[in-house]
């Protein structure tokens, strides 16, 4: 199986400034700030990291950490862009910055697999704080976002009201990801297009717990059931585990294969703007017709 790698390029409100001895300096907005990069194993192409914040991790193999400023940050976030779609960052103390920066390619993609469609129906699945759902709904899909944390859907209305898209079709439910995509098959409900980026482990609004290791395999059948031969794509992102691109890959195959169209598979990664380096950030699988 070839491998692919997906590279996201600084654009004007986002950057990776440079990376090296396990840490990165990034640009988000008007704001610099320093977090831990263990894949960053190389040495940095500049000493001068001159930063408003940086995070600094906590001892313990729970990522626990906090954030040390130098300068004034906005406590309420700020207003960043990507092409069309406006919304906020901020440090959180999960140790990002309320979005995932290296899946503006992924955003891309996804408008491209629909683009002609008339108002097709998407499916955001672990949605947080919305930059993903909003960069298709500015495109005109018919989107469902999911996730189980009422705060981060609160996070992503208010991303769309910023965004202009406070009117667009967009159902916005707070619910277990795994129940929810059950409860659509059994609906006899499809979709032109999903999007998956799961955490290694969570909590439902109930207190189901996820852990990725053994709820994904059952949750890629359930999401199969909601694609059929009209369907586009199915996108899979996984952060932060021991796994690998060729495994997720052929999850997919097994589960999807049937749809006919093509799995892919492969890494994520950011562009550094000091030497054009490539810094990998998480694995992903995909089908497309």
């Amino acid at each position: 199986m070839t491998l692919h790698t997906l590279i996201a390029e600084p654009w004007a409100d986002y950057g990776l400034v440079d990376s090296g001895h396990g840490r990165k300096l990034e640009r988000y907005g008007r704001f610099r700030f320093i977090r831990p990069e263990p894949q960053a194993m190389w040495a940095p192409a500049s000493a001068d990291w001159r930063a408003d914040a940086e995070f600094v991790p906590g001892s313990d193999d729970e990522g626990g950490g906090r954030w040390v400023y130098h300068q004034p940050v906005p406590h309420e976030g700020w207003p960043l862009h990507w092409d069309d779609v406006t919304f906020t960052a901020h440090t959180t103390p999960f140790r990002h910055l309320g979005f995932f920066p290296d899946m503006a390619p992924v955003w891309g993609w996804m408008r491209e697999r629909v683009a002609g469609m008339d108002a097709p129906e998407c499916l955001n699945l672990f949605g947080y704080t919305g930059v993903g759902t909003l960069a298709m709904a500015a495109k005109g899909a018919r989107m469902v976002h999911v996730d189980a944390s009422k705060k981060s859907v609160e996070a992503a209305k208010d991303n769309a009201l910023l965004s202009g898209l406070a009117d667009a079709p967009v159902r916005w439910i707070v619910d277990d990801a795994a129940k929810f995509v059950a409860r659509e098959g059994r609906r006899g409900r499809r979709y032109d297009g999903i999007l998956l980026d799961p955490p290694k482990y969570g909590r439902g609004p109930t207190g189901e717990i996820w852990k990725l290791d053994e709820g994904l395999p059952d949750l890629i059948a359930g999401c199969r059931r909601l694609l059929d031969a009209e369907s586009r794509f199915l996108f899979l992102t996984v952060y932060a585990v021991r796994m690998s691109a060729l495994a997720i890959g052929e999850l997919l195959r097994q589960a999807l294969g049937d749809l006919g169209g093509e799995i892919e598979m492969g890494e994520l990664a950011t562009r550094e703007e000091a030497r054009g380096l490539v810094l990998p950030t998480a694995i992903w699988a995909r089908w497309k017709r």
